[in-house]
Protein backbone atom coordinates (compact mmCIF):
# COMPACT_ATOMS: atom_id res chain seq x y z
CA UNK A 1 0.00 0.00 0.00
CA UNK A 2 1.81 3.08 -0.88
CA UNK A 3 1.07 6.48 0.81
CA UNK A 4 -1.65 7.65 -2.08
CA UNK A 5 -3.50 5.21 -0.89
CA UNK A 6 -3.47 6.23 2.86
CA UNK A 7 -5.63 9.26 2.63
CA UNK A 8 -6.90 10.77 6.00
CA UNK A 9 -10.15 11.64 6.05
CA UNK A 10 -10.48 15.33 8.00
CA UNK A 11 -14.40 15.66 9.40
CA UNK A 12 -14.07 19.22 10.54
CA UNK A 13 -16.52 22.15 10.05
CA UNK A 14 -14.51 24.95 11.31
CA UNK A 15 -11.69 26.37 8.17
CA UNK A 16 -9.45 27.48 11.33
CA UNK A 17 -8.79 24.49 13.15
CA UNK A 18 -9.06 22.46 9.58
CA UNK A 19 -6.33 24.90 8.94
CA UNK A 20 -4.61 24.73 11.91
CA UNK A 21 -4.99 20.50 11.64
CA UNK A 22 -3.50 20.66 7.93
CA UNK A 23 -0.73 22.81 8.73
CA UNK A 24 0.09 20.68 12.02
CA UNK A 25 0.25 17.68 9.68
CA UNK A 26 2.65 19.06 7.11
CA UNK A 27 4.72 20.42 9.94
CA UNK A 28 4.75 16.55 11.32
CA UNK A 29 5.88 15.55 8.22
CA UNK A 30 2.18 13.52 7.64
CA UNK A 31 2.14 13.76 3.30
CA UNK A 32 -0.91 11.34 3.11
CA UNK A 33 -3.51 12.79 0.74
CA UNK A 34 -6.11 14.67 3.16
CA UNK A 35 -9.97 14.95 1.82
CA UNK A 36 -11.98 17.50 4.37
CA UNK A 37 -15.22 17.30 5.09
CA UNK A 38 -17.44 20.29 6.50
CA UNK A 39 -20.24 18.41 7.95
CA UNK A 40 -21.64 15.34 8.88
CA UNK A 41 -23.51 14.79 5.78
CA UNK A 42 -20.59 15.65 3.47
CA UNK A 43 -18.71 13.08 5.81
CA UNK A 44 -20.88 10.63 5.04
CA UNK A 45 -21.60 11.00 1.29
CA UNK A 46 -17.45 10.62 1.04
CA UNK A 47 -17.42 7.61 2.61
CA UNK A 48 -20.46 6.20 0.65
CA UNK A 49 -19.42 7.36 -2.51
CA UNK A 50 -22.86 9.58 -2.37
CA UNK A 51 -24.41 12.78 -4.12
CA UNK A 52 -21.20 15.05 -4.96
CA UNK A 53 -18.76 12.21 -4.09
CA UNK A 54 -19.94 8.90 -6.40
CA UNK A 55 -17.06 8.87 -8.55
CA UNK A 56 -15.54 7.50 -5.01
CA UNK A 57 -17.40 4.63 -5.74
CA UNK A 58 -14.06 2.41 -6.78
CA UNK A 59 -11.68 4.80 -4.43
CA UNK A 60 -9.97 3.21 -1.13
CA UNK A 61 -11.62 3.79 2.34
CA UNK A 62 -9.88 6.50 4.33
CA UNK A 63 -7.06 5.02 6.19
CA UNK A 64 -8.06 7.10 9.33
CA UNK A 65 -10.62 9.37 10.02
CA UNK A 66 -10.45 12.41 12.35
CA UNK A 67 -14.07 13.67 13.21
CA UNK A 68 -14.83 16.57 14.78
CA UNK A 69 -17.91 15.85 17.23
CA UNK A 70 -19.85 19.58 16.74
CA UNK A 71 -20.65 19.71 13.14
CA UNK A 72 -23.50 20.95 11.73
CA UNK A 73 -26.09 18.98 9.79
CA UNK A 74 -25.50 15.81 11.32
CA UNK A 75 -23.24 16.14 14.74
CA UNK A 76 -20.29 14.05 15.06
CA UNK A 77 -21.56 10.62 16.99
CA UNK A 78 -24.35 10.85 14.45
CA UNK A 79 -21.41 10.29 11.60
CA UNK A 80 -19.45 7.76 13.97
CA UNK A 81 -22.98 5.55 14.30
CA UNK A 82 -23.39 5.52 10.74
CA UNK A 83 -19.87 4.14 10.15
CA UNK A 84 -19.69 1.93 12.51
CA UNK A 85 -23.49 0.67 12.08
CA UNK A 86 -21.98 -0.01 7.95
CA UNK A 87 -20.02 -3.20 6.99
CA UNK A 88 -17.96 -1.18 4.55
CA UNK A 89 -16.89 1.05 7.24
CA UNK A 90 -17.05 -0.82 10.76
CA UNK A 91 -13.02 -1.14 10.70
CA UNK A 92 -11.90 2.22 9.71
CA UNK A 93 -9.98 3.84 12.31
CA UNK A 94 -12.03 6.65 13.84
CA UNK A 95 -9.84 9.55 16.18
CA UNK A 96 -12.69 12.18 17.61
CA UNK A 97 -10.51 15.09 17.64
CA UNK A 98 -12.27 18.13 19.32
CA UNK A 99 -12.79 20.58 21.95
CA UNK A 100 -15.53 19.11 23.98
CA UNK A 101 -14.65 18.19 27.67
CA UNK A 102 -18.27 16.87 28.02
CA UNK A 103 -17.07 13.49 29.68
CA UNK A 104 -20.61 12.50 28.43
CA UNK A 105 -19.07 13.12 25.03
CA UNK A 106 -15.69 10.80 25.40
CA UNK A 107 -18.07 8.01 27.08
CA UNK A 108 -20.18 8.18 23.63
CA UNK A 109 -17.69 8.40 21.36
CA UNK A 110 -15.79 5.36 22.90
CA UNK A 111 -19.03 3.54 23.31
CA UNK A 112 -20.11 3.89 19.88
CA UNK A 113 -16.55 2.93 18.80
CA UNK A 114 -14.30 5.45 18.99
CA UNK A 115 -10.84 4.48 18.48
CA UNK A 116 -9.32 7.07 20.58
CA UNK A 117 -10.37 10.51 21.96
CA UNK A 118 -8.24 13.86 21.57
CA UNK A 119 -9.02 17.06 23.27
CA UNK A 120 -8.01 19.90 20.34
CA UNK A 121 -5.05 21.75 22.32
CA UNK A 122 -5.20 25.06 22.41
CA UNK A 123 -1.64 26.25 22.21
CA UNK A 124 -0.02 25.09 18.76
CA UNK A 125 3.03 23.90 20.04
CA UNK A 126 0.33 21.06 21.92
CA UNK A 127 -1.53 20.66 18.72
CA UNK A 128 1.19 20.11 16.78
CA UNK A 129 2.75 17.58 18.89
CA UNK A 130 -1.15 15.79 18.98
CA UNK A 131 -0.71 15.46 15.52
CA UNK A 132 2.57 14.20 14.35
CA UNK A 133 2.04 11.80 17.51
CA UNK A 134 -1.74 10.69 16.47
CA UNK A 135 -0.44 10.57 12.63
CA UNK A 136 2.89 8.01 13.55
CA UNK A 137 0.54 6.23 15.37
CA UNK A 138 -2.29 5.31 12.92
CA UNK A 139 -0.46 6.00 9.67
CA UNK A 140 2.94 4.18 10.53
CA UNK A 141 2.25 2.09 13.56
CA UNK A 142 -0.89 1.21 13.93
CA UNK A 143 -1.64 -1.99 11.71
CA UNK A 144 -4.26 -1.71 9.16
CA UNK A 145 -6.86 -3.84 8.51
CA UNK A 146 -6.67 -6.45 5.59
CA UNK A 147 -8.51 -5.12 2.43
CA UNK A 148 -11.33 -7.71 1.70
CA UNK A 149 -10.60 -9.38 -1.31
CA UNK A 150 -13.13 -10.78 -3.83
CA UNK A 151 -13.14 -14.81 -3.85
Amino acid sequence: MTLIDKTILLVEDNPDDAKLTLRAFKQSNILNPIAVARDGIEALDFLFARGAFSDRADKALPTLIVLDLKLPRFDGLGVLKAIRADERTKLVPVVIMTSSKEEQDVIAGYALGANSYVRKPVDFAEFLEAAKVLGIYWLMMNQRVPERTAA
